[in-house]
């Protein structure tokens, strides 16, 4: 199919997309979001922020009740145990309500989804790629907006398989806890799902490169204390420490 006079295609609907997508219908212009996930939110909400402080907030309240802590305040809870699985459930409910909103909010504001593989095929034409790379609608356009996002970066020698060797996306979606873990960067993200399955029982070691956990940009007092904090969880942490190899 062919989608003429269109004034804006924004390729990608993650936070940068769905809310330029949206503004741009409100302000009167025919606009075509087109996203190759099956869900619209991009990173953030199916496989980033969203998740990540779901699984955040549960391994917090587990992590209270098992070490004692909610005991040590005077509530007591009898024997404690994690249902993973359903922890999970709980999670992707979070990501479900939220992708749901956003299409919702597509229909409410005249913005039209289109699902597949954006491409720019000309300097006003952006073609829709299908699942083989077949091109399944065509849209002309007076202007159109990347918003891309980003993607894991790759590490040279070391192949991401999401199940025991995982990026981001597969460190959300565990099937069980692990015994031990080694987290390749102490920034936001690595000791955020660090702290996940540190909680959650597994022994974590963050391996940093810079001098500081938190990542580029952070206030220093700041990363101390949360270094601190997350030591006392039982992260533990080598920092001005390079990745080479591994075996």
């Amino acid at each position: 199919a062919t989608h003429d006079d269109v004034d804006l295609v924004v390729i990608g609907s993650g936070p940068g997309g769905y809310v330029g997508a949206i503004k741009a219908s409100q302000l009167g212009m025919k606009t075509v979001c087109i996203e190759k996930n099956a869900t619209l939110g991009g990173t953030c909400l199916n496989v980033g922020c969203i998740p990540s402080k779901a699984l955040l907030n549960n391994s917090h309240y587990y992590h209270m009740a098992h070490s004692g802590d909610l005991a040590s305040r005077g509530i007591e809870c009898g024997d404690v145990k994690l249902n993973l699985e359903k922890m999970m459930g709980e999670k992707s409910k979070a990501v479900g309500a939220l992708t749901g909103g956003i299409k919702m909010l597509f229909k409410g504001n005249k913005v039209t989804h289109l699902e597949g593989h954006g491409k720019i095929t000309g300097p006003n034409q952006v073609s829709v790629l299908g699942p083989n790379g077949e091109v399944t609608e065509v849209v002309n356009t007076k202007n159109i907006m990347i918003a891309t996002g980003s993607e894991v970066t790759p590490f040279p020698g070391i192949e991401v398989d999401e199940e025991s060797i995982v990026s981001s996306t597969g460190a959300l979606s565990l099937k069980e806890v692990p015994e031990k873990m080694i987290v390749i960067g102490a920034g936001v993200i690595g000791v955020e799902l660090g702290s996940v399955w540190s909680r959650l029982g597994t022994q974590v070691t963050a391996v940093e490169f810079m001098g500081h956990v938190g990542g580029m940009g952070i206030d220093m007092d700041m990363s101390k204390q949360f270094q601190r904090i997350m030591t006392k969880q039982g992260i533990k942490f080598k920092l001005n420490t390079k990745v080479t190899a591994w075996s």
